[in-house]
């Protein structure tokens, strides 16, 4: 489009006779045919000057009667007298300078090295924290809770640890079955988790080289051990558990030791005991049946006790009854006959009354229902 529009204004130029401000003469002219030929020699050019030629702004005289176009090295130069305008060697950004004219680069860099010196010498470890100083690599010694000192980095580098956290191992990882054969040759699928810390740091990090692997290893073989020593039942018992628990923790730690693994174990604990999932509905059946039996083993157990206890109370009774009775023999004789035959009277429908000038026997309650009778006959005939 801009070419387009610069052959459009010369073709107007052209056609209203007029020069072209770029030195081309009117068009059809003789003496400038095509616009470039150059004018005489002697002869000023006529039209506007170049404006990037040097002193194109203005002046007179000798200067300002030459025309011509501008060369790539006119154009250089008078860049050159000009100076350059952006970056370069001769301009650009330069750092500030200090009063006295000097550059503040030594001291920026001395500033750079007491800081450096400060982080990489200094170390404040925690209080459950301890630190390894290795020289090129080496170990070197061991930093304790405090305010420590080294050499600067890379000649010496100190590596900070938490000594006094509980590292935590679960086993199995995730919901995987773990099948460990016990002493009665039975199955029983274990998860458990061993809790250690550790207690010497420089063996902890130079003597092995996974440490949290070979804790998990070590606690597998000792549990495998432990569980072969006891059967199912006391493996499933609490008591068994806590045995368990007792002879891996021990186990473990006699073979990190061993090892000088710098470890401490600080507990094992069993999550989980149950059977191996392909017989857990059998498993299942038979403990509901074992449960039902010391149900009814407990059940009896109770009723025992409760006719021991019957038994003994009138035992005692009985004792007491005998002491009345060597104290008062004939009363007490009497006194016990009353009881029994008011004891196996009291179900009878007969009463027996004796007193002068009374019928001793008297059928009172068949007398009764001799009465009731009649009148529930009277009544059934007038319902009818």
């Amino acid at each position: 489009m801009d070419k387009l529009g610069g052959l459009i204004e010369r073709i107007a130029l052209a056609m209203a006779g007029k020069r072209s401000p770029w030195g081309k003469g009117p068009s059809g002219g003789d003496d400038d045919k095509g616009g470039d030929t150059p004018p005489p020699s002697g002869e000023a050019p006529k039209g506007p000057r170049n404006p990037w030629l040097p002193g194109a702004g203005g002046g007179s005289g000798e200067d300002e009667g030459k025309r011509r176009s501008a060369s790539i090295e006119d154009i250089f130069k008078h860049r050159g007298r000009e100076g350059p305008r952006r970056g370069g060697p001769g301009g650009g950004f330069r750092l500030p300078q200090r009063p006295d004219g000097k550059s503040w680069v030594p001291l920026a860099l001395g500033a750079l090295v007491v800081l450096w010196l400060g982080i990489t010498t200094t170390h404040q470890i925690g209080p459950k924290e301890q630190g390894i100083v290795t020289t090129f690599g080496k170990y070197s010694s061991t930093l304790h809770p405090g305010l420590s000192w080294t050499l600067p980095w890379p000649l010496q580098n100190v590596d900070v640890e938490n000594v006094s956290e509980f590292r935590i191992e679960q086993i199995p990882e995730g919901t995987d079955q773990r099948l460990m054969l016990t002493g009665d040759q039975n199955l029983v699928d274990l998860s458990y988790v061993v809790r250690w810390n550790i207690k010497d740091l420089k063996q902890f990090r130079f003597q092995l080289l996974n440490p949290e692997d070979t804790v998990k290893e070590v606690a597998e073989a000792a549990m495998r051990s432990s569980v072969a020593e006891e059967s199912l039942n006391r493996i499933f018992s609490g008591a068994g558990r806590a045995d368990t628990e007792a002879a891996v923790r021990a186990r473990m730690q006699q073979v990190l030791d061993a090892y000088r693994s710098g470890i401490a174990v600080q507990g094992v604990q069993i999550k989980k005991t149950d059977p191996p999932s392909e017989v857990m509905d059998a498993f299942k059946d038979v403990t509901a049946a074992q449960q039902d039996a010391e149900s009814n083993v407990n059940q009896a157990e109770g009723v025992a006790q409760q006719v021991l206890a019957r038994a003994q109370g009138d035992a005692a009774s009985f004792d007491k009854v005998y002491a009345q009775y060597k104290l008062a023999p004939e009363v007490t004789r009497r006194r016990m006959y009353y009881e029994t035959m008011e004891r196996v009277l009291r179900k009878t429908d007969k009463v027996v009354v004796e007193a002068p000038g009374v019928t001793s026997y008297l059928p009172l309650p068949e007398l009764k229902r001799r009465a009731e009778a009649p009148q529930l006959e009277v009544d059934g005939g007038q319902g009818q």
